[in-house]
């Protein structure tokens, strides 16, 4: 196989056109093409008035040894990468116990599905409750203002990234294409093709439920468990070394290996686990509201004539600004045509998040405005940075007047620096609701002074961006996790064999396509761990 780079086509292109394309580009005859396939289509909006499709293509040729050497100076026609997945190994006959994964985010998925597949039979253990019913208590909080601490945005079957934009791109380095493995697996799961090979895949929330209860059936079909509603509130280590782990209900499982896909927001084991002596470390995260502008506003901005076009969908955007006082304030977790969702996962508290369906048909859009922040700004250890988001997120629920409704205020007023009364032409998406006012308390002093600095910048590159009318909503804080579980080399807890933490939670990813590729490494690890165990006994 072959592989080229860079094939641009107009965006209306008819379908046989991109054959003659890579006919013409190569300078071969039609029946030399044995076959070809799109890997990547993308295109380039930093010029809207000439938008056009830029390919990556795989193509089987009659002669592929003499075209790479007719072509050998151009750096656009290579040889193709083997982008297949190979496992590792194969499970023993017999194991000791079955390797535990406490978590069901996208993560501890792809952790427990790799691990069935070499027939290593996981055990799940999920806190929260299955997708579906998961699903109803969530919609209970966003409709009736009735939290659930244990089944809500954060915690339950397909983790935070369910009531997400289900976004499956990032930019981690993916040397192995593990990323593809988790890309072939949603869609053997039910995602849409296309996810494959467009630039910025998404899949969104109703269609991840059914995905989500897919893979799990397959789990469980190569003999995996996935048990839901179990907390896990200790480990017994031994001697450095991880035995068992305790539920909530009093219950001990005896393994040897613990995956650690947590998530985020599950400050609780995270304080379990620090008392117990497993090694962590804060690490930087962000902070910020939620931004609201007409989706169309985004598209003509960003799209210009083609704004509409079914090809293109509805326009995102990725933007940064440096401010004076030295923070970067940037946008965060992009939902085109979504709304802002109620996040949190603790009582008396507001947190906020973005979610898109599939169709991105809703009429606003938008995403997180956030502002960087380090250890230096929350000194205390390693668990001050959950300190400062609960802080954060206690002020925002006062703000909102104790109701789970959030604060808001309107751009303009908040670049002004006056309080707001009334909306305008954006209607905020959030539920349970906001309550109009002022947010300059809700955050650190220096991340409003960095915001109200960048949002009239962001304006220069997205015309619009700091309209009045547009909303800000309160507060935006689980962004990444402010504690990093630290892992060595072989994947595993630094000070605990045995542990392997993995995913958002322990600091090593940021996204659903992320989260599944550390959960694959992971995996890998720690089967090679008990096959090398196995062959030196």
């Amino acid at each position: 196989m072959l592989r080229i780079t860079e094939l641009r086509l107009p965006l209306d292109h008819p379908a046989e056109a991109l054959k003659n394309a890579i006919i013409e580009r190569l300078g071969i005859a039609p029946t030399d093409l044995l076959a070809f396939t799109v890997f990547k289509r993308s295109y380039d909006a930093r010029k809207a008035s000439s938008l056009s499709f830029i390919y990556t293509i795989d193509l089987a040729l009659k002669d592929e040894a003499g075209v790479l050497k007719r072509f050998s100076a151009d750096r656009h026609i290579n040889p193709a990468p083997d982008t297949s997945y190979h496992f590792v190994g194969q499970a023993p006959v017999r194991v000791t116990h079955r390797p535990v994964v406490v978590g069901f985010g996208p993560c501890g998925i792809f952790a427990a599905l790799i691990l069935a597949q070499m027939g290593f039979q996981p055990l799940v253990l999920e806190r929260g409750k299955a997708v579906r019913e998961r699903t109803k208590d969530t919609w209970g909080l966003w409709r009736k203002n009735v939290l659930n601490p244990e089944s809500n945005v954060q915690f339950g079957e397909g983790g935070a990234g369910t009531f997400s934009d289900g976004k499956l791109y990032s930019q981690i380095k993916d040397p192995k294409h593990y990323g593809r493995k988790v890309l072939t697996e949603f869609v053997k799961a039910g995602a849409p093709e296309e996810i494959m090979y467009v630039s910025k895949p998404h899949i969104g929330t109703f269609r991840l439920v059914g995905m989500v209860e897919t893979m799990r059936a397959e789990i469980e079909a190569l003999g995996g468990e996935i048990r839901f509603q179990q907390r896990v509130t200790d480990l017994r280590i031994e001697d450095g070394q991880v035995r068992a782990v305790v539920l909530a209900g009093g219950e001990e499982i005896h393994c040897d290996h613990v995956v650690l896909a947590l998530g985020h927001s599950a400050r609780d084991t995270v304080e379990m686990l620090y008392e117990r002596g497993v090694f962590m470390e804060a690490k930087p995260f962000s902070v910020g509201f939620r931004i609201e502008h007409p989706q169309s506003l985004i598209d003509r901005a960003r799209l210009g004539k083609y704004a509409g076009h079914p090809l293109l969908g509805a326009a995102d955007y990725k933007i940064v600004h440096h401010a004076k006082n030295g923070r970067s304030v940037y946008s965060f977790c992009m939902c085109p045509g979504g709304t802002v969702v109620a996040a949190t996962s603790e009582p008396n508290r507001v947190v906020t998040n973005g979610m898109s369906q599939y169709s991105r048909n809703e009429r606003n859009a938008n995403a997180g405005i956030v502002v960087g922040i380090t250890p230096e700004d929350y000194p205390g250890g390693p668990l001050a940075g959950i300190a400062l988001q609960r802080e954060l997120e206690s002020r925002a629920f006062e703000l909102g007047g104790g109701t789970y409704e959030a604060p808001g205020q309107l751009v303009g007023d908040f670049i002004a620096g006056r309080p707001s009364t009334a909306l305008g032409s954006v209607e905020p998406s959030y539920k349970p609701g906001v309550k109009l006012g002022d947010l300059s308390t809700a955050l650190p002093d220096y991340a409003i002074e960095a915001m109200r600095e960048a949002l009239p910048a962001f304006e220069r590159q997205i015309k619009g961006f700091a309209m009045h009318d547009a909303v800000l909503t309160g507060v935006e804080t689980r962004t990444s996790s402010p504690v990093r579980v630290t892992r060595g080399e072989n994947y595993q807890s630094l000070n605990v064999k045995g542990l392997y933490p993995a995913g958002e939670g322990a600091g090593y990813a940021g996204g659903i396509l992320s989260a599944g590729v550390d959960g694959i490494r992971v995996a890998e690890a720690l089967a090679r761990d008990i096959i090398d165990g196995q062959a030196q006994s």
